[in-house]
């Protein structure tokens, strides 16, 4: 059930130090550019760009009038433009308020707040080092402000292509004191860079491409994360994200930023942006001209949050977003919309009787809304229901806009369907049986309800153990919220085991491998816990791995999405996430664990099936790629992928492992490898013996090795064969002297004699073949006996 909203006054101004003239200005309709309140709510802060006499002002007043000077500040047109109105955060002067008006020539005023004396300007700074730069853009951070800035060419006649590259990001620390501001040197964040506007979250800084710059570089969002110099470029709508860690200053140059990505870029359609602002949680919100909110996270990804009703947005229309706590407010057109930001659900819907507010600050309670208008200012907040232990109307609301959504997307109908279509229209069955069943089933206790049909109740016990699931795994989330600290890791390792077995047991789709991926990299020692109790991992008395998971949970770890299908948000099958587990808690199983998957492939698929791993990327080399992917290199690591290529027993992957050990001069290991596999198949024997023979034939390390060796060697090789391969190897200084006498580490005649002798007296193959039918019989033939 959605919680039911109050609107109440607040101030009518009154207790405004100047709130006669601020209701005089709204009532007169001369809406102010720019309404923001401080931090801690009790300020006020207006822009006005358009009065009678043609003098922008910013005025700062308290909210609740305790003595001192107002801020006022006027200036004159166009020599100056204000382009930021920053609250200003430093340690060292947390008990007064600063402020920082940012001009478009890099002027700067800091003025700060003092109890009883008001405000006083503090100090004058120039923020940009060139006379010809011009700030279009500018936010702060912590004790530091981000800007981007244009730097025009000298030459006014340079091609326009290489002019609209012409900005530049930089930040500067701003350390502000009771006495004075310390300005820190200037920073090149990105150079050669179109025009962006700067937006700060608490950690990140994102770049949003300006509507002026070109089609080719508003395709994109940048990312800045200052803790770690490191820049993001993502394309949210096609699921592109790359980052670039920012060493030296060419790192920065945006052309030398793009040169890996223009190709995937260049097929990306532009940005829809008509109004961006960033939330709380440190996301980035973005409205576009269709009225659709999305959520572009830190990492890159986005997120749908909600639909605006009433068509597509013009330029000139006024969009206000900000977020309270976990709800997302909006204003459009004198419409009021409250939504749930986490599951995108409308919590209210109200109609304004003015069209013109402006949202504020408040330090009460979290999800309590405050606007103001010429009124004055008004709180919206959320009443509790009298009764919140029965969630049974918010779950069934949950059912009908889930399958709503279902059947959108497969109407073909141009007409949108509504929730409440769907429960008067009697068309769609399903949602209406399934809330009744919940009704009855979930929640009889708190309310008793009617008997259910008979109809429902067959449904009812075909699906009690999902209903019983349900109910448990609620149970266990209403434990992890009461949970004392010591007690929060083992409801959390039981809550990501539940959530682990559902998934598994369900459709493998996109949006339940995104889900397992958030779950494996929040809680990586729970999920790989989880992971073994569903395939009922351990080992045996002879220490060899076995699973006893059910062909069907095989057919979710090793099909499912493929690294192909799933896109470049960060998302991986769950085959490379059980992998990434393995190498993070057990590695010396991710070999056992993958020639394990090998036998099941064959019990899940049939042979030389598509829809199979194997008709894919071998899985094999899927591991290999978990293990590529670390961020550092060790001797454990070579080990790991000698053990991956071996465990396949694929003959590339055997003589791929051969060559590796080959290259690391571990020759007893070669040795072992070669005899163990040339038993496989006569074709991959000959490839062994081959490469070994050319070994042989350039050092003497296999030597101490020539007794296993030589029996290898494949029945149809002649000595003329050996000769010539040994001869093809030799190295240059031996080509063209006689190898009779042993000079240090040359191959002499007498190595290779047990090798040829062995080739000489081995019976010929084709005698071998037809020796049954050479063997003289006895003849004459005996005579046949006699029929009577």
């Amino acid at each position: 059930m959605k919680p039911a909203g109050t609107l109440r006054q607040v101030s009518d101004f009154s207790d405004f130090s100047r709130g006669h003239w601020l209701q005089e200005l709204l009532r007169r309709g001369e809406e102010p550019s720019l309404v923001q309140s401080s931090p801690d709510g009790q300020h006020l802060l207006l822009l006005q760009k358009s009065r009678p006499p043609p003098l922008p002002q910013v005025v700062a007043f308290q909210r609740h009038g305790i003595g001192g000077t107002d801020l006022e500040r006027n200036w004159q047109q166009p020599q100056a433009t204000l382009v930021g109105l920053l609250f200003l955060q430093s340690p060292r002067t947390s008990s007064s308020l600063a402020l920082a008006l940012v001009w478009e020539r890099g002027r700067t005023e800091v003025w700060h707040f003092v109890v009883a004396m008001g405000w006083q300007l503090l100090q004058t700074l120039e923020l940009c080092q060139g006379a010809r730069a011009r700030i279009v853009s500018v936010c702060s951070q912590g004790t530091s402000l981000v800007w981007c800035e244009e730097r025009p060419p000298l030459d006014a006649h340079s091609n326009m292509n290489k002019s609209a590259f012409r900005f530049c990001v930089c930040t500067r620390a701003l350390d502000v004191g009771e006495q004075g501001v310390q300005l820190g040197t200037l920073k090149i964040v990105l150079h050669n860079s179109p025009e962006y506007q700067v937006l700060a979250s608490p950690q990140h800084i994102f770049l949003v491409p300006a509507t002026a710059s070109f089609a080719t570089t508003s395709k994109f969002l940048l990312i800045w994360h200052p803790k770690k110099a490191k820049l993001t470029i993502t394309a949210p709508s096609a699921g592109f994200v790359h980052s670039k860690m920012l060493c030296t200053s060419s790192d920065s140059d945006f052309r030398k930023l793009l040169l890996g990505s223009v190709g995937l870029l260049s097929c990306v359609a532009p940005l829809d942006i008509h109004t961006s602002t960033v939330s709380n949680s440190g996301g980035l919100l973005l409205v576009n001209t269709k009225g659709a909110m999305n959520i572009v996270e830190p990492d890159g990804t986005q997120r749908h949050v909600f639909d605006l009703e009433g068509g597509p947005l013009s330029q000139g229309t006024r969009v206000q977003v900000k977020t309270f706590g976990n709800i997302l407010a909006c204003v459009l057109a004198g419409v009021l919309y409250l939504i749930d930001q986490n599951s995108g659900r409308l919590l209210e819907k109200k109609i304004l009787s003015v069209k013109e507010v402006h949202f504020l600050e408040y330090l009460g309670e979290e999800d309590s809304i405050q606007l103001l208008t010429h009124t004055g200012i008004y709180s919206f907040s959320f009443s509790k229901p009298e009764d919140s232990s029965k969630p049974e109307p918010c779950l069934v609301e949950m059912v009908f806009e889930e399958a709503c959504r279902y059947y959108q997307r497969r109407s073909l109908s141009s007409s949108r369907l509504t929730v409440e279509k769907l429960k008067k229209g009697g068309v769609f069955q399903a949602p209406v049986a399934l809330t009744a069943i919940l009704q009855h089933s979930l929640y009889q206790k708190q309310q008793p309800t009617q008997s259910l049909q008979e109809t429902y109740a067959k449904l009812l016990s075909s699906m009690n153990l999902e209903l019983q699931s349900y109910m448990s795994l609620e149970l266990l989330k209403t434990c992890v919220v009461c949970a004392s600290e010591s007690e929060v890791e083992s409801y959390c390792e039981e809550l990501v085991e539940q959530e682990v077995s559902r998934v598994l047991h369900s459709d493998m789709g996109k949006d339940n491998l995104a889900y397992l991926n958030s779950i494996f990299a929040s809680f990586p020692r729970a999920a790989w816990k989880a992971t073994r109790n569903c395939l009922q991992l351990q080992q045996n008395g002879d220490g060899l791995l076995v699973a006893r998971a059910t062909p069907e949970v095989w057919k979710k770890v090793l099909g499912g999405p493929q690294p192909e299908e799933v896109g470049q948000n960060g998302v991986v099958p769950l085959f490379e996430l059980i992998c990434s587990s393995f190498l993070q808690f057990k590695p010396k199983w991710l070999p056992s664990f993958v020639e394990l998957t090998q036998q099941y492939v064959s019990i899940s698929w049939t042979y030389s099936s598509k829809e199979g791993p194997e008709g894919r990327v071998p899985l094999y080399k899927r591991a290999l790629g978990v293990l590529t992917r670390k961020n550092k290199h060790s001797e454990a690591d070579d080990e790991m992928e000698l053990e991956l290529l071996l465990c396949s027993k694929r003959p590339k992957a055997v003589l791929q492992a051969l060559h590796l050990l080959i290259r690391l001069k571990r020759w007893q290991r070669v040795v072992e490898v070669a005899e163990k596999f040339s038993k496989f198949s006569p074709l991959l024997n000959k490839e062994i013996f081959t490469t070994l023979l050319a070994e042989f034939a350039q050092h003497r390390e296999l030597d101490p090795y020539l007794d296993i060796l030589w029996p290898l060697c494949p029945a149809e090789l002649t000595a003329s064969d050996i000769l010539t391969m040994v001869l093809q190897h030799l190295p240059c200084s031996q080509e063209d002297s006689a190898p009779i006498f042993s000079e240090g580490n040359q191959l002499t005649v007498g190595l290779l004699k047990p090798l040829l002798q062995r080739v000489v007296q081995r019976p010929c193959v084709q005698d071998e073949m037809y020796s049954d039918a050479l063997q003289i019989p006895t003849f004459p033939p005996p005579t046949p006996p006699r029929e009577h």
